[in-house]
């Protein structure tokens, strides 16, 4: 974190004032989690992890030689129906952690040589993050970090996090209200990811990655192609390359498959095909865009 203290200690304030009435995500249910009140995610007072490790599956400009470090938080403010990591996000199978049990999660994964810090699913534990990693990095910590999201994410929250988070990695589902309503419940979504692409970019800029290969500051954005194109990729692609930028790092995810209640839809019972992959990239490459597929 290199923002003065005074300012790292003003925004850990402001985003634990959010916590007594939360609106950390658009669907602003303004419970007290200080008084470990619960709205649409399920998240209290207390920080709840579901793993932690070095995990070789992600990015390869983020996994290198040694691996992410990743945190798994528990719970999620979407209801994806064919989320592969449900046990967690609906579920919640995770464990509530206490402030310094997280910052030595993160000093351990540094320790282990992993390139970063990846915060999976962070959105509602923002304020809890804000203030561990401000502990963390007085004891140490200095790998970049990374907040890896659904991209449901409120501006405002995101603007706490400028000059605390290096890398930007939102997975920017949907074009089309229908299909963010029926399969996320995830009213707005297609207008919201647009203003948070726009605030990651502006926070962080494209991808940089050093001569070793790994990345270090910058927006990686994810887009998971979804069988008979409920995603929208045309439209997203578009909006990525003329809005955001044409050097966006853009990774076009191919390994959609029916887990969780996918199943009961018919349009989303099915894996994605190899046409339906190649249609999306060629999509992409057609707006210009060249990096990260």
């Amino acid at each position: 974190m290199n923002l003065p203290l005074k300012v790292q200690q003003e925004r850990i304030t402001q985003a634990n004032k959010i916590l007594e009435s939360c609106t950390l995500c658009p669907r602003k249910c303004r419970v007290n989690r200080l008084k470990d009140e619960r709205g649409y995610c399920g998240a209290g007072r207390e920080l709840e992890v579901a793993s932690v490790g070095a995990h070789f599956g992600e990015e390869p400009e983020l996994v290198g030689r040694h691996g992410s470090g990743t945190i798994f938080l528990n719970s999620c403010n979407l209801s994806c129906v064919f989320c592969q990591n449900y046990d967690i996000s609906q579920l919640r199978s995770g464990h509530q952690v206490l402030e310094d049990e997280f910052v030595q999660m993160m000093l351990s994964l540094q320790n282990r040589g992993c390139h970063n810090i990846n915060f999976v699913t962070p959105t509602h534990f923002m304020p809890q993050i804000l203030q561990a990693v401000f502990v963390a990095q007085k004891n140490g910590l200095v790998i970049p970090l990374v907040y890896n999201c659904g991209g449901y994410e409120s501006v405002e929250s995101l603007r706490l996090l400028e000059g605390v988070i290096d890398i930007y990695m939102p997975d920017v589902k949907y074009a089309g209200e229908e299909a963010a309503r029926s399969f996320s419940n995830a009213p707005g979504y297609p207008r919201i990811i647009k203003k948070v692409l726009q605030e990651m970019h502006r926070q962080v800029g494209d991808l940089q990655v050093e001569e070793s290969k790994i990345a270090v500051k910058g927006l990686l954005i994810r887009h998971l192609v979804l069988p008979n194109n409920l995603a929208g990729t045309e439209s997203l692609m578009r909006f990525i390359a003329r809005e955001i930028s044409v050097n966006s790092f853009v990774n076009i995810m191919a390994q959609y498959r029916p887990c969780y209640r996918a199943g009961s839809f018919a349009q989303l019972s099915r894996p994605v095909t190899e046409s339906e992959y190649l249609q999306a990239t060629e999509i992409a490459k057609s707006f210009g865009l060249h990096r990260g597929f």
